[in-house]
């Protein structure tokens, strides 16, 4: 073989940009899958995750890879706004949430003892389609190459921004995980949705995780366009703890603040023949909830599963559908234009919905019967207004 062509053989068969939930997902997935074995695999990470920086929330019907490392799990959810207030047992499904810290871990000892993966710090300047694979280039000048890549760097939405075209919130919160000196909460219930406060012309609820009678994260969250001061955001905590739950004292032992981009503005699954995009940057956190710790595990199964198989990606990367796509533009819409009804909406969701339905259409999965259902439970004008801005092919702006 000559130099030339020895060099042209990628070093590794799949490289994998960032070590957040989305490169971990698809590291560990392949790492699982026995096909794959001989693959060497090369992560690329710009710093080591060594903190609890976040936690994943989702609801499941059915056993996963991470279970072993879930923090807590509910099997019921209330929902609440004026008028109207449920609490629905789940069934078959269970609300789970898994702590940042606890996946990071788990992932990185199940591959520390696995060789065919390498992992390196480093931050990536330059990612690259080559004829026989793809480049990276880093910040301090070190290049690899690989027959594959899987690109998880978060998007540059400010860059990308096209608001004429597409529509741009976000879903922002901040949350205290406290302590109180009596029993207050109740651990068997997910405060899923509080809409009983003042929504401003946006969507804002109240979100508690119970982990105990005594301890429970408290967030207030907002569907919109821009974030608040971080003042207001506490106000609206406090006044949930002393108006509603009648506390007066607590002690606060962490905290959690967050913004997750909710966008309709096209995220490639692919760039070029041999970039596979991941997480955030390949459309995984879903438009019109925020959710995404679930469609990531999704994602990276239907990956590795195709790799196996035939030895590259699905032509079709994630098997989003359409339709779906269509009903995330149009709640963003009506969040961008009339932010205060998305309350009336979730609020018919649940009144008229049983919960299984609700979670099998914000995971994908409901067939076209089961999709009439849905949008015939809620009212369709603020629908048919966003459905006009869509065919002119512009959002809607608030009147």
């Amino acid at each position: 073989m000559s130099s030339t062509a020895a060099a042209a053989i990628p070093e590794f068969d799949y490289l994998i940009v960032g070590g957040g939930a989305a490169g971990l997902s698809l590291a560990y997935h392949i790492a699982q899958e026995p096909r794959l074995a001989g693959k060497k695999v090369l992560i690329i990470e710009p710093d080591a995750k060594t903190q609890n920086d976040r936690t994943w929330s989702f609801w499941a019907d059915e056993p996963g890879m991470f279970d072993d490392i879930v923090a807590h799990e509910w099997r019921k959810i209330a929902f609440r706004s004026p008028g109207f207030e449920r609490v629905i047992d789940l069934g078959r499904y269970r609300y789970k949430t898994i702590n940042g810290l606890d996946y990071y871990r788990f992932v990185q000892h199940a591959l520390a003892h696995n060789p065919q993966f390498t992992r390196v710090h480093g931050n990536v300047e330059q990612l690259e389609n080559t004829p026989a694979g793809t480049r990276v280039t880093t910040a301090n000048g070190d290049t690899y190459t690989a027959r594959y890549a899987f690109d998880s760097r978060p998007p540059n939405l400010v860059q990308l921004r096209q608001p004429e075209k597409h529509r741009y919130l976000l879903q922002h919160f901040v949350g205290w995980e406290i302590e109180t000196e009596s029993d207050v909460f109740d651990p068997a219930t997910v405060e899923f949705m509080d809409f009983r406060g003042a929504q401003q012309h946006e969507a804002r609820f109240i979100y508690v995780l119970p982990f105990s009678a005594r301890k429970a994260l408290v967030e207030y969250t907002l569907f919109s366009e821009t974030v608040l001061p971080k003042a207001e955001y506490e106000a609206a905590i406090r006044a949930y703890l002393s108006d509603v739950l009648g506390l007066k004292t607590y002690r606060i032992i962490a905290e959690e603040v967050g913004a997750i981009p909710m966008t309709d503005h096209p995220l490639p699954a692919r760039n070029g023949a041999h970039i596979i995009n991941l997480g955030t940057r390949g459309g995984r956190a879903k438009p019109s909830t925020g959710y995404a710790f679930k469609r990531i595990q999704q994602h990276s199964a239907r990956l590795v599963a195709a790799l196996a198989t035939t030895g590259h990606p699905p032509t079709n990367a994630t098997g989003d559908k359409w339709q779906f796509q269509l009903f995330d533009t149009l709640l963003l819409d009506i969040m961008q234009r009339r932010g205060e009804t998305t309350r009336d909406i979730f609020r018919q969701l649940f009144e008229r919905n049983p919960v299984e339905r609700i979670f099998r259409f914000l995971d994908e999965q409901t067939s076209w019967t089961d999709n009439l259902r849905v949008m015939n439970s809620v009212s369709a004008g603020p629908f048919m207004r966003s459905i006009g801005q869509v065919l002119r092919g512009r959002p809607g702006k608030r009147s």
